[in-house]
């Protein structure tokens, strides 16, 4: 069945496509949300709706993808398998397609230890490839977990995520090949700096045919300081920044560090273009979503393609 999804027409057109995150506020305030939308309206093909990220408490994931639908922003609904036993996951993924989303991201989630609840439980009754397979079922066999037939269609094109960083690093193929096995249509990675070590992940990802098999959307973020790049590299797991990138980011003044990061990644975007398999970007400007447009503008991937 189709999705009705925009994000999967562009990439099935062979379009270049562009997603973005557009994180949900901490209350149930829409206004700060419906801002974000302003500055990505247009400007891309579908926008990310972070679950609880960081496992901190945020206004739920399909209630701000519903928001962003209604404003004229696909979304693409994350859902994490930490807060949600498999009952929960599959109704909330009814609901969602009720609402109108056709997008979806299955993650499994950070650990509740690095959010603002330490003292919550931990699910995971089921992991992100699990969640994958079981809503491939509902979506292509129209049926339940446990077997039980759900009443009427579903579509849904499905996303899963992919740290090509990682170690061991020659494991992280094989990874990729499993979330595709289980359902995953489309690939976002996390953000790329280390563009060698990326062409070589992208190099064994075309020998398993891998990108014949899923859209693989390269994950990139705008450094906006030396000091960002620096807590980068040295706290988040998995985060490669070569030492040229920082020397870069080093040479010029403090208050000229935020433009030596949007050039490094327009030169970034340029590259993946040319890169074979890649089939989009996703561009986590984190709480920056206002240089979106300029970042698109420059990068001439604007007007963004119209497809039926």
């Amino acid at each position: 069945m189709k999705s009705g999804s925009n994000l999967e027409k562009v990439l099935k057109g062979g379009h270049f496509a562009v997603t973005c995150e557009c994180g949900p506020p901490r209350g149930p305030n829409p206004d700060d949300l419906i801002g974000k939308i302003d500055h990505i309206k247009g400007f891309v093909d579908a926008a990310n709706v972070t679950d609880n990220p960081t496992a901190s408490v945020r206004m739920s994931s399909v209630g701000a993808s519903a928001i962003l639908f209604r404003h004229g922003v696909e979304p693409v609904m994350q859902m994490v398998t930490r807060d949600r036993n498999r009952i929960a996951a599959q109704g909330d993924v009814l609901g969602a397609h009720a609402l109108g989303i056709r997008n979806m991201l299955c993650l499994s989630g950070d650990h509740q230890t690095f959010g603002n609840h330490p003292h919550a439980k931990n699910v995971f009754d089921i992991d992100s490839m699990q969640l994958l397979h079981m809503v491939r079922t509902l979506r292509d066999e129209g049926k339940m977990d446990n077997g039980d037939p759900i009443d009427g269609k579903m579509g849904m094109f499905l996303g899963a995520a992919a740290n090509p960083f990682a170690d061991p690093f020659e494991f992280r193929v094989i990874r990729l090949a499993k979330k595709i096995a289980a359902g995953a249509d489309f690939i976002q990675t996390q953000c790329i700096y280390d563009m060698d070590r990326f062409r070589k992940f992208m190099e064994m990802a075309r020998d398993m045919g891998l990108h014949e098999k899923c859209f693989i959307l390269a994950g990139v973020t705008p450094l906006k300081s030396l000091g960002m790049a620096r807590y980068m590299n040295r706290s988040v797991p998995g985060m490669s920044i070569p030492q040229r990138i920082l020397e870069r980011m080093k040479g010029v003044p403090r208050e000229a560090q935020a433009k030596e990061g949007i050039r490094i990644l327009l030169e970034q975007i340029e590259e993946l273009q040319q890169t074979e398999g890649v089939a989009g970007i996703h561009v986590m400007a984190i709480e920056w979503e206002e240089k979106i447009p300029e970042i698109m503008e420059r990068a001439r991937l604007i007007p963004r393609p119209q497809v039926d």
